[in-house]
């Protein structure tokens, strides 16, 4: 090619001149080629679609086997006039019209006068209308006559990239063709095909980038491949991609990943470093990693079918084992941290400190499945030795009631597991029921002793029989009780204690009508019998205003409980009064006592 010649891109050098040639959009070659076989072509067509994707270049081909004079089974034979002409938009019976400038009511009467008048040298007169929406409500409006009933030689093809802005009257006129998306290895192939025509090698990995980067139009598959094979030097490597665009490399979101996956702010940190120094541009660099959140999802959720869009389908593992760590929840609040972080880059000078904030944001996410065990009632383990179940009102002290120089109290550890007696303790028999119930609380973990304080009598009966009391007003403790965790404890507990492995049974008793229910056990032996309060505290306390629900509770001596003096120590508080956790709505008797 000599300096003074003029070069045509690659779109348009590689256009499709045959049906067979439009990749990906079989289903319209055929519907139209059957129509010109049998002689059923609609005198108006709309084709629909995102841009790229073949609707033009599918008119053009429409145009030339409609004119031309050598046309077999209706494919064109691309090498008379008529098929030249068109392929190069001279064609007098072929008019291409820009809805979008010429989209005024005087356009279309324009129009609709040059319609009566003859063909020059083919069958029919085509006029290709490109944007087709971009016209006037009042240009629609003029054209729909004419769009109804045209000549018998005159032929409308409208292409448009949104179809919703096509008055209604316009598309029951027409016959449509829904144009699709081009897959990857379509589009891969394609680009294969125009390297080896060109005489460049080219990296099947950078072939993939591209295609997965034109996002299934082929249009833009190949202007940027244009672009890519001016920037090589004849052989075209996944790294010019990257560099051309400014993207980070497929392994270096996946390490990035990997940091964020495994809670490592400071390693993603790191990583963002290197790649923005490298090359990487910030924008870029968020549409990957929002890319990325969404294969993890996709892997997570079980699309072992769908194509990912971040990276190569050869690190599928490695994303799923990311996702797996990272679960569902995370990832879905993941992909919202990071699509908020886009809407506010556009209107942004800062666009590296919002990539920075919000992966290290997605980095510091904790295990939101966490909340749904907690709403259904499986509560988290907590220390041991932490304080009695209680929930205790607080009010803000003055500077006179401050107790700064109050110390967390602490409890005596509990004596190893492993440590086995030498005997049961006492005896598995209905006279040591309240006993048993009583060292069950104290030897169990803090959650479960927490349930087993409302139980209001347990019942031993038969060899091994503990059937477990708890009342209507107690749900979400009997829900605690019930776990398999918490059973299989109790079990290993009594048989510590008695020897014996009982069969556990946890029944709901109703509460009389009027009567508070009981918060510990209904009669309990005077070695477990809670500790003496102060003379001050025996008082019944002035009542709070405060949902009916809360039952104060006589058996906590806030001095003395550990728990309630950690609450004190903290907020600086002082005690107002301790109740049980409210119950949930729905499990109260009907006569319990309102507020």
């Amino acid at each position: 090619m000599s300096s003074g010649s003029h070069y045509t891109v690659l779109a348009r050098r590689f256009r499709p001149q045959a049906f067979d040639d439009v990749v990906g959009q079989e289903h319209v070659a055929q519907a139209l080629r059957n129509a010109i076989r049998a002689n059923r072509v609609a005198h108006a067509y709309l084709f629909t679609g995102a841009r790229g994707v073949g609707k033009t270049s599918t008119a053009r081909i429409l145009a030339k086997a409609l004119n031309c004079p050598h046309v077999k089974d209706g494919v064109p034979c691309n090498q008379c006039d008529v098929c030249e002409a068109v392929s190069a938009g001279d064609d007098v019976d072929v008019l291409e019209i820009d809805g979008a400038s010429n989209r005024g009511i005087e356009d279309i009467r324009s129009l609709r006068a040059n319609v009566r008048s003859m063909s020059m040298g083919g069958r029919f007169k085509l006029y290709i209308i490109d944007e087709v929406h971009m016209l006037t409500r009042e240009a629609f409006n003029a054209l729909l006559k004419t769009l109804e009933e045209p000549p018998a030689m005159v032929k409308f093809v409208f292409c448009t990239t949104e179809p919703n802005k096509v008055p209604d009257t316009i598309l029951s006129r027409c016959q449509r063709f829904d144009f699709s998306a081009i897959g990857e290895e379509s589009i891969g192939q394609r680009l294969r095909e125009i390297a080896a025509a060109e005489g460049f090698e080219v990296e099947d990995d950078a072939i993939e980038l591209v295609a997965r980067r034109a996002r299934g139009s082929m249009r833009d598959s190949q202007s940027l491949f244009d672009q890519l094979l001016a920037f090589s030097d004849g052989v075209v490597r996944a790294a010019d991609v990257h560099r051309m665009l400014g993207t980070a490399s497929d392994e270096l979101l996946c390490s990035l990943f990997d940091a964020v996956s495994q809670h490592r702010p400071g390693e993603v940190l790191n990583l963002l470093e290197s790649a923005l120094n490298s090359g990487v541009q910030a924008g870029e660099m968020l549409d990957q990693c929002i890319s990325y959140v969404r294969d993890m999802m996709v892997t997570l959720s079980g699309g072992a079918t769908v194509a990912l869009a971040s990276v190569a389908g050869s690190l599928r593992p490695a994303v799923t084992e990311q996702a797996t760590r990272l679960t569902l929840p995370n990832i879905m609040a993941g992909f919202q941290i990071l699509s908020e972080a886009k809407g506010r880059m556009l209107r942004s000078t800062f666009a590296r400190v919002l990539l920075e904030m919000a992966l290290v944001q997605v980095a510091l996410l904790e295990d939101l499945s966490a909340i749904s065990g907690l709403l259904s009632g499986n509560l988290p383990a907590l220390p041991a030795g932490a304080a009695a179940p209680a929930v205790t009102d607080t009010a803000s002290a003055g500077d006179d009631e401050k107790k700064n120089d109050i110390e967390p109290a602490t409890e005596e550890p509990n004596p190893p597991e492993d440590v086995t007696p030498a005997g049961p303790a006492f005896e598995f028999s209905p006279e040591n029921q309240a006993r048993l119930l009583a060292e069950v609380i104290d030897k169990a973990a803090f959650t479960l002793s927490t349930a087993l304080k409302s139980v209001s009598a347990i019942a031993i009966s038969g060899p091994n029989g503990l059937e477990i009391q708890v009342g209507d007003s107690y749900d979400f403790q009997r829900r605690v009780i019930e776990q398999h965790e918490n059973r299989s404890a109790i079990q290993s507990i009594v048989e510590r204690l008695t020897g014996i492995d009982p069969v556990i049974t946890v029944k709901t008793v109703v509460s009389p009508a009027g009567e508070k229910p009981v918060t510990g056990p209904a009669t309990a032996p005077a070695e477990a019998s809670p500790r003496p309060v102060a003379a001050e505290r025996r008082q019944d306390p002035p009542r709070v205003k405060g949902p009916a629900r809360l039952r104060e509770r006589k058996d906590v001596d806030p001095e003395q409980d550990a728990f309630v003096q950690q609450v004190v120590a903290t907020f600086e508080a002082r005690v107002v009064r301790v109740t049980d956790a409210p119950v949930r709505r729905g499990t109260v008797p009907e006569n319990s006592e309102e507020s």
